[in-house]
């Protein structure tokens, strides 16, 4: 009688995230476009932006105010007067010696000035009917010291500076300082091209009536949403019929045009499970079990295009291939996988960092006097006291957590928790759109 097959090791999500990775570099896209910076918001940059200019361009000034010579206000109440008005957008003369400037937000502040003072600190004189000019004095009721509100020529940028570098996802704040710096395009790379489908016939789309034995397929949402808000175009197949040929079909439809193809459920050996070879059978799959809680199942590989042989060196694969994420079946674990592995993969093919965030260390305001053997992911959220309270129900089926947890807790394997410990706490918002 033949001994039982042991069962293999799992695998630690550290090691999974690197063989992702190593998976995924291959098939990363090279192609760029050009975009209006207005129109390039979550894109990811191929190429760095130099500025040429400086920023600002000349001093000016932060505040409303008079621009002078520090050394003509050698005590409060010194009276000064004013020889010209500088609105922002103008550029002023030369400032005669003994004299103040008129001067407002975002001006020039006019060579032979060093300072401003604030309209606060000062009192405009009225002009006498022999001032030709009509523009007054100002006595100035506090000393200044050379350089205050002035803002230097290229404090902030120099000319030739690189202000972005290629390779990063585009904030708003950085489109903002690309205009600054007056890039009116930007080159960013092609955006990912995303296939999803579902299968099982016991899956429903809301709206439709629920028969017995069936469930809304919720997971559809959850994984378009996830990949529309990692900048994805994302082609949706709907839900494919439980059997072989149709599965197949599905995945010769999805690799055709797509650089990736996502997936829940499906993947393990049941007779009803015809994801696993239907993806052998139009290219190549691993299954592996991971040692995370919510999770474990995953599987990734990549289906042939057009009957594209997968022999050839890495280049020749990438080019012929769209690769394939299976991820598991309930809706906590297949967010949560998705969260840590999937975007993982999507980075990967991006040309971003793979690193997950950096963990913030918070106290816990929960006991978690049980663990598992496996890492878990325990969904909090931050509290009013800067504490983490811990949802109450942890089931990989139940998506409220999700819905109501800000982060996960990375508990390390066999490790219990005590109300007041410190803990890593990473952010859903930082995990879900990285």
């Amino acid at each position: 009688m033949n001994a039982p097959r042991a069962a293999r090791p799992l695998l630690s999500l550290d090691e999974a995230l690197e063989r992702l990775v190593a998976g995924s570099l291959p098939h990363a896209i090279a192609a760029t476009e050009t975009l209006s910076t207005f129109d390039a918001l979550g894109r990811v940059l191929a190429a760095d932006v130099h500025s040429a200019l400086d920023v600002p361009p000349a001093d000016n000034t932060s505040m409303d105010g008079y621009a002078l010579r520090a050394a003509d206000v050698r005590e409060a109440g010194t009276v000064l007067p004013v020889s010209q008005r500088i609105p922002a957008g103008v550029v002023g003369e030369p400032l005669v010696p003994g004299s103040a400037a008129r001067i407002f937000t975002g001006a020039q502040v006019p060579p032979g000035a060093d300072a401003v003072v604030m309209q606060e600190q000062c009192e405009p004189i009225a002009a006498a009917a022999s001032d030709a000019a009509g523009l007054g004095a100002v006595r100035v009721l506090a000393v200044p010291a050379p350089g205050q509100w002035v803002r230097r020529r290229g404090e902030d940028v120099r000319a030739g500076a690189t202000v972005l570098a290629r390779g990063q996802r585009l904030t708003p704040q950085a489109l903002g300082l690309a205009a600054s710096v007056g890039a009116g395009t930007l080159t960013v790379r092609r955006r990912l091209r995303v296939a999803v489908f579902s299968t099982g016939d016991e899956l429903v789309m809301p709206g439709e009536p629920l028969k017995p034995g069936a469930i809304y397929n919720s997971n559809r949402f959850t994984l378009r949403g996830l990949l529309q808000a990692a900048g994805c175009v994302v082609n949706d197949l709907g839900i494919v019929p439980d059997r072989l040929d149709a599965t197949r079909d599905a995945l010769r439809r999805a690799a055709a045009d797509n650089d990736l193809i996502v997936t829940s459920g499906g993947v393990s050996v049941g007779e009803e499970d015809h994801l696993r070879p239907a993806v052998q059978a139009e290219g190549r799959i691993e299954n592996w079990q991971i040692a995370i809680k919510p999770g474990k199942p995953l599987a990734f590989g990549a289906v042939r295009r057009g009957g594209a042989v997968t022999s050839g060196g890495p280049g020749d694969r990438a080019a012929g291939e769209a690769l394939f994420v299976g991820l598991p079946g309930n809706p906590v674990s297949s967010f949560v996988t998705f969260v840590l592995c999937g975007a993982t993969v999507l980075r990967a093919l991006q040309g971003l960092p793979t690193a997950l965030p950096r963990a913030l260390p918070l106290r816990a305001a929960f006991d978690w006097p049980r663990p598992d053997k496996r890492r878990e992911f325990l969904r909090v959220r931050l509290d009013e006291a800067g504490e983490l309270a811990l949802f109450d129900n942890q089931s990989s089926g139940v998506l409220t957590s999700a819905v109501w947890a800000d982060g996960l807790v990375d508990v390390a394997p066999a490790q219990a928790i005590a109300r007041g410990d410190i803990v890593r706490y990473l952010p859903l918002a930082e995990l879900v759109a990285r």
